[in-house]
């Protein structure tokens, strides 16, 4: 008796220690390049001893961070007795912040040859740890870890938005806690200078408020600023003693924070205070300075010279993206300064720009950092390039022996819409959900082994112009950072998308705790599709962020219920069909019905005829209009294709045959200039020369509509024909950009 009780003692010491080493396997995150797990709980007890030989400014890092356990941490001089001990050991390698942990039942051995190792380290201990009443266990585990890249960031625009302090360190605190090292603080730009310089006090009592408290409405109003102190001013800005305060916060988390001062372009702000800095001697008027008076240079190395002395930072960031440079072309002394040295267009006169200022950087011991625009022209070898309009910009800067950082509008700009637009609070546009994110790779690119070294890292962009609360902002930054922290930390043969929604769901706790609202997680169901054209066959695949949900779905029109298909693999569709899918959780409903048409429609595949579309937006080329993929909520998916002035395309069928149905969905987006069509056309023909009109479609949706809308234009009716034409008209208005989809025949 006495036997088998003890075994069934083991057996749940066993389980216990199973459970608890799953529970906290499941919370990590980035996930670790190696782990073993062993068998075994270590507790962390009143009298646990520690031990480190980094040095004492390390040493009061680390103490804080331990405090988790309960009472204040203090380092035992001799190593004998810690059970919890962290090692500066140079054995462990050079990778990025490797370090080594080990827990065994009676000690935790963190090892790694640099103080930000072990900080990483112990992160990962606190992802591990697990609370059982008043006691704190780790369970036996041993982890080999380090970064993929050296530039794990965050950049947050407080110009459009203003962000308080104590903002600001609770996102340092979520930074490091997922092993990111750098927070890039844009802090100039036209909408509000947020750093107080005192040679220029004017910069933040004038160019840091205005009348607004949103960007948009600013923006769209007459854009002007208020003086401080005025009973209708919003915005702010950080004192110099604010900024010590962040710096000395994030130097304990190992975070390294980048200014960055906006030129020549953004700088509308600057140039109401200080009109004599731009080409005109005008406020308001243009919002690049005048690259021909020597006095912006005097302005500008005045404000690098208190930013310098303020900011420790091995890089300075200086903007450099989308200098309208139209003043310049007028201006009398940029076209001096331009035949004075010799340079054909305004593009040189901007590379002559930036390299001014790149030279008085290094001048000061620093290197320059900016946008991709700052390729234009030539960069010494010491600048870095941060590629947001795409990756090119980074492939170029590569090949050319500069350092990159990616961080491509596509995959990393967290101001763009995570959900169906059309129900979410309004965004810059875009479609960005939490699965694109994790699933970029930055060195999925056209380098050589040595050329993608020099990609040392990615960042997320967080442009705050329709980000007018905390909780909106947060909600966007998070869960997508997380997603960024992974790509950034963990090679690609070690992330799991199954493995990563539940370690997710397992951090929003932790995220709560420091006062953060993450989104939800996404209730959303979307559809991937893959296509073989030679069978006219559609397969489906059913996605959702939520973690353990089941998506049960029919094709008969019923509603889905538990008892209804489970969704296992991809389904299969041969003819056109309504598919209804719906998350259920715990065997309760977990998301409204979504209902998805699937065409597998008479042109699918057939050869096609088009006019000219977009180079940029092509989709699959010409037949992207019936190779049965469909677009999703973003212009630039690759999905939806592009065109201006007009479209024209015929489609072959290969027969005369009945026709009931011809249907092509378009998009509106005012922001980057995409509106629905004035007028879309569809005939027929036999013999591809005499085509019969069979409906002339409009609609009576404004054009200053400023929210994302698709639109069917639908002929429903009988008809026959071998080719079918769409002719697609286009608003009047010069630049406007139409977005098409599949053109389904049936």
């Amino acid at each position: 008796m006495r036997t088998v009780l003890n075994l069934l003692l083991i057996i749940g010491s066993l389980s216990f220690c199973s459970l608890t080493t799953a529970q906290s396997l499941s919370k990590l995150l980035p996930y670790p390049q190696s782990v073993t797990e062993h068998k075994g709980i270590f507790t962390v007890k009143k009298n646990t001893k520690f031990f480190t030989n980094a040095s004492d400014t390390d040493q009061r890092i680390y103490a804080e961070q331990l405090s988790l356990f309960g009472a204040p941490v203090q380092f035992t001089a001799k190593i004998g007795k810690a059970q919890i001990q962290l090692l500066i050991d140079p054995s462990i390698g050079d990778k990025y912040d490797a370090y080594e942990l080990n827990v065994t039942t009676k000690t935790i051995i963190i090892k790694s040859a640099t103080p930000s190792g072990l900080f990483y380290g112990l992160q990962t201990l606190r992802q591990l740890a697990y609370q059982e009443g008043s006691e704190w266990l780790i369970p036996s585990v041993e982890i080999k870890d380090h970064a993929r890249f050296g530039y794990r960031g965050l950049h947050l625009d407080v110009s459009r938005h203003f962000y308080p302090v104590d903002f600001i360190k609770k996102h340092l605190d979520a930074l490091s806690y997922y092993k990111f090292n750098r927070f890039h603080w844009h802090l100039t730009d036209g909408a509000g200078w947020r750093l107080q310089i005192k040679k220029y006090p004017e910069l933040t009592q004038k160019g840091a408020w205005r009348k607004s408290p949103d960007w948009k409405t600013w923006w769209v109003g007459d854009r002007k600023y208020a003086v401080e102190g005025e009973p209708d001013a919003f915005g702010g800005y950080y004192t110099q003693e604010d900024v010590k305060d962040i710096l000395d916060y994030a130097a304990k988390r190992y975070i390294t924070v980048i200014p960055e001062i906006e030129m020549p372009g953004h700088s509308e702000e600057v140039l109401a205070v200080y009109p004599e800095l731009s080409c005109t001697g005008e406020p308001f008027k243009h919002g690049e300075f005048c690259a021909g008076n020597d006095s912006v240079f005097l302005f500008l190395q005045d404000v690098l010279d208190e930013v310098i002395a303020l900011f420790p930072s091995e890089y300075i960031h200086i903007g450099g993206d989308e200098a309208a440079k139209g003043a310049w072309k007028v201006c009398p002394k940029c076209q001096k300064r331009m035949k004075d040295n010799n340079l054909a267009d305004v593009e040189e006169l901007q590379s002559y720009f930036v390299q001014r200022i790149e030279k008085y950087i290094n001048s000061k011991g620093r290197k320059m950092i900016g946008w991709d625009e700052i390729l234009e022209g030539g960069l010494s070898k010491t600048a870095t390039v941060m590629s947001w309009r795409g990756e090119e910009g980074g492939i170029k800067a590569a090949k050319a022996g500069n350092k990159v950082v990616m961080t491509p509008g596509e995959y990393c700009y967290l101001d763009q819409y995570q959900e169906n637009p059309m129900i979410e609070p309004e965004a810059i546009g875009g479609y960005m959900p939490l699965k694109k994110v994790y699933s970029y790779d930055p060195l999925n690119i056209d380098l050589t082994d040595e050329e993608k070294k020099l990609i040392w890292g990615i960042q997320g962009n967080v442009w705050t112009e329709y980000m007018s609360t905390i909780p909106h902002t947060e909600s966007m930054i998070y869960p997508r950072l997380l997603a960024l922290s992974e790509v950034a930390w963990t090679n690609p043969e070690m992330k799991d998308w199954k493995s990563f929604k539940s370690r997710v769901s397992n951090n929003y706790a932790y995220l709560k705790s420091i006062g953060i609202s993450p989104k939800p997680i996404s209730t959303i169901i979307t559809q991937e599709r893959k296509v073989d054209l030679e069978n006219k066959i559609i397969w489906v695949s059913l996605l959702a962020d939520m973690d353990s949900a089941e998506i049960r779905y029919t094709l008969d029109g019923s509603v889905p219920t538990m008892n209804s298909l489970l969704y296992e693999e991809p389904i299969k569709f041969t003819a056109t069909s309504d598919l209804k899918a719906q998350l259920f959780k715990h065997g309760e409903i977990a998301s409204d019905i979504q209902e998805f048409r699937i065409d597998v429609h008479k042109g699918l595949g057939k050869p096609i005829e088009v006019s000219r579309f977009l180079d940029g937006y092509k989709a699959g080329g010409k037949t992207a209009l019936v190779d049965g993929l469909v677009g999703t909520y973003s212009y630039k998916d690759q999905l939806w294709q592009g065109y201006v002035k007009g479209i024209e395309c015929v489609v072959d069928l290969g027969e005369v045959q009945p026709i009931h149905e011809i249907r092509a969905q378009f998009m509106q987006l005012v922001g980057p200039w995409i509106w629905l069509p004035k007028e879309v056309e569809y005939s027929v023909s036999d013999d591809n020369v005499n085509f019969t009109p069979v409906a002339t479609l409009t609609h009576d949706i404004p054009l200053d509509t400023d929210t994302m809308l698709f639109k069917d234009f639908t002929f429903d009716g009988k008809t026959e024909g071998r080719y079918v034409k769409m002719k697609v008209k286009a608003i009047d208005k010069v630049g406007a950009v139409m977005f098409v989809d599949e053109l389904i025949i049936n």
